[in-house]
């Protein structure tokens, strides 16, 4: 399916990229770069990341990147790696879905005709496995759990968001799927089954979402992301051929092109390329007019999905005492504001918040203000 050679574009790392069942045996752990414009372009500058990096004008802000053993049906039943599978996705806050667009890898992991598998089943099946998995630990101890509430008399969506914190699970979460599933009011003890399932896929949906990479693009027929978005209109589908992409980063740590990561296009650099390498570059540029997908992945899944902003501490000077300009970066959640911003930064400045000020307009900000994508804030604060 191709979702190491993904990992591997996205990080690259060093890692086993083969195309026979759990290549990945232990989950690889990477950092990856989701890509915004450098903010201290607007100031006439470049920034001095203290961590990621700036390539041409932009900044690449650092997210951690999890590649897990493969999945196969029954996993949540523990077949194949499945409860490893399963369990390496518990502090995970967005899944990236690598399926083989093309159908040439089927439900086992295994290689076959190209259009031989149908990559709906791929989507459907992880859905299935991450429902059961969810449900079953939702049911775990249902009856103790429940007599539990009733005597402590704890709202129902603090308690299943505790029952279920080794997910990730937010008070938020519980809440947004029960009102999701018209189960707001109805006791605990009087769900069924049926009802106890649509809630544990709810739950799921609101603390997993999904963004699906359609890869191996360059071997189908394209309009199979189409067919898929109007089958699954949930989830976030990305045409994506990784390993064009892991080509291109690979031949520009080389010094053979310069290539900006998610760029739609490319220079090379180097003369002494022999005609195969030629050709290579020559099929990867037809194909990425609209870029090969892993970096459009890894910014769909940071700021459309996960819906965080990047945000820059910034002061009049822009430089920190070393002279780095716009030095640092955090990626806030949405809805965040700017009181939020400084307890970021540190509980004082948060505690004694006088205002903010939007470095590029000079327009002072109240505790209020949400942030938004690529703000340069300076924090004032009182003693």
């Amino acid at each position: 399916m191709g979702k190491s050679t993904f990992f591997k574009a996205a990080t690259l790392a060093n890692v086993e990229i083969a195309n026979y069942p759990f290549a990945t045996i232990k989950p690889n752990l990477g950092v990856a770069y989701c890509k915004v414009k450098d903010p201290a372009q607007d100031f006439g500058k470049i920034s001095n990341p203290r961590d990621g990096y700036v390539k041409g004008e932009h900044r690449f802000i650092p997210v951690q990147l999890i590649d897990v053993a493969g999945l196969v049906p029954g996993a949540s039943e523990g077949k194949g790696m499945g409860n490893q599978f399963l369990d390496d996705l518990r502090q995970a806050d967005v899944l990236i879905h690598v399926i083989d667009a093309s159908g040439s890898t089927n439900d086992q992991g295994e290689p076959c005709e190209v259009g031989e598998h149908d990559p709906a089943d791929d989507v459907r099946g992880l859905e299935k496995e991450c429902d059961m998995w969810y449900d079953g630990i939702l049911k775990k101890g249902w009856e103790k759990f429940v007599k539990k509430i009733q005597a402590d008399k704890s709202e129902v969506h603090i308690a299943l968001a505790d029952q279920l914190s080794g997910l990730k699970v937010t008070e938020d979460n519980v809440l947004n799927a029960l009102e999701a599933t018209s189960m707001v009011g109805i006791p605990a003890n009087e769900w069924t089954d049926e009802q106890m399932f649509t809630l544990s896929r709810a739950i799921r949906i609101e603390n997993k979402p999904m963004v699906i990479v359609c890869n191996k693009l360059d071997k189908a027929n394209v309009s199979i992301v189409d067919t898929l978005r109007e089958q699954f209109p949930m989830h976030t589908f990305i045409a994506a051929a990784a390993d064009f992409e892991l080509a291109l980063r690979e031949a520009d740590r080389h010094d053979v092109i310069s290539y900006v990561p998610g760029a739609t296009s490319f220079n090379i650099t180097n003369d002494n390329l022999t005609d195969a390498q030629k050709a290579a570059l020559d099929t990867i540029a037809t194909f990425i007019k609209d870029g090969t997908g892993v970096q459009k992945a890894l910014n769909s899944a940071v700021f459309d999905v996960l819906g965080h902003v990047a945000v820059f501490p910034g002061g009049s000077k822009l430089a920190d005492k070393d002279g780095n300009v716009i030095p640092d970066c955090f990626l806030m959640p949405r809805g965040s504001s700017a009181l939020d911003f400084a307890y970021k930064l540190h509980t004082d400045l948060g505690k004694n918040f006088i205002r903010a000020v939007d470095i590029r307009t000079k327009q002072g900000l109240g505790k209020d203000y949400l942030l938004k994508q690529c703000d340069v804030i300076e924090i004032v604060a009182g003693r």
